[in-house]
């Protein structure tokens, strides 16, 4: 039996910079995750298949097209593997969340048969932040995201937390309604040296398009902005928005605080890994 977790991925800063004539963004990330996610076990079996199940289980319309048999299908690993999934992430949240199963599958392999040289070539077909997701460690991304330099985090060990409103929020349209202004570029890791220092001086130039299609986007941000952590953004397209704190004491205070001023939103806490 092969089991990973998923991790919850977050973009510590997202700066847009260009539409490209494919269609696609020309992006400057930072790419983070937290210590937990789904969680997928596997074991060999006559042919792939996969059961899903956990709370967001029913927002996958179709779990034999999904990316988990997908990335199945991308990669040798045997006659074939039978695939658990417990999605513990939201969909559509800018969490990742199928791209980190994806990513988690590929680990998987690595572990067992090992992973094809144009394993980053394979993983970029199935999502741009897919290569992120296999590595699962903080780096930069650059290009549509899928350019990666790992890094040394001085913010590993952080406490987060993440709140989603329970609203999915479709990649596409925010994108399509950037407003195109080119905000600048990330501060340069090899002369600041602190992915502390890029994600306090960084943005996500998504934001706006997304609160404008969410509105409750901007009643989560509001919402953990109360809560006095040192930086709280959104995450990636959204509406999952991240909150980081200084001491563990302090998490765990904001989780009391939105647990009894709204129960009704999705709430994962962890540490960066």
């Amino acid at each position: 039996m092969l089991t990973e977790t998923a991790y919850a991925k977050i973009n510590l800063a997202l700066h847009v910079r260009r539409r490209r004539e494919d269609g696609y963004h020309e992006l400057e990330t930072l790419f983070a995750f937290v210590d937990d996610g789904d969680r997928l076990c596997a074991s060999p079996a006559g042919a792939d298949w996969l059961a899903t199940h956990g709370e967001f289980a029913g927002k996958i319309d179709d779990p034999f097209g999904n990316i988990v048999a997908k990335a199945l299908t991308a990669l040798p690993h045997g006659a074939g593997w039978s695939v658990d999934l417990e999605k513990r992430l939201p969909v559509a949240a800018g969490l990742g969340g199928g791209s980190a199963d994806a990513g988690a599958v590929f680990r998987m392999v690595e572990g067992a048969h090992g992973l094809p040289d144009d394993w980053r070539d394979r993983a970029a077909r199935l999502g741009a932040d897919v290569p992120a997701c296999v590595l699962s460690t903080t780096c930069i991304g650059t290009g549509t995201g899928t350019d990666l330099q790992p890094v040394e985090s001085d913010l590993a060990g952080t406490p987060v937390l993440l709140v989603n409103p329970r609203v999915g929020v479709p990649t596409g349209p925010v994108f399509k309604a950037w407003d195109g202004v080119d905000r600048g570029g990330m501060p340069d890791f090899g002369q600041t040296g602190s992915v502390r220092r890029i994600a306090m001086e960084g943005r996500n130039d998504l934001e706006a398009p997304a609160i404008a299609i969410c509105p409750e986007v901007a009643d989560v941000l509001a919402a953990l902005q109360d809560t006095a952590p040192f930086l709280a953004r959104m995450s990636g397209s959204g509406g999952t928005c991240f909150a980081l704190y200084e001491t563990g004491a302090q998490l765990q205070a904001a989780w009391d605080k939105l647990a009894d001023s709204q129960p009704g939103w999705w709430k994962m806490q962890g540490k960066l890994r």
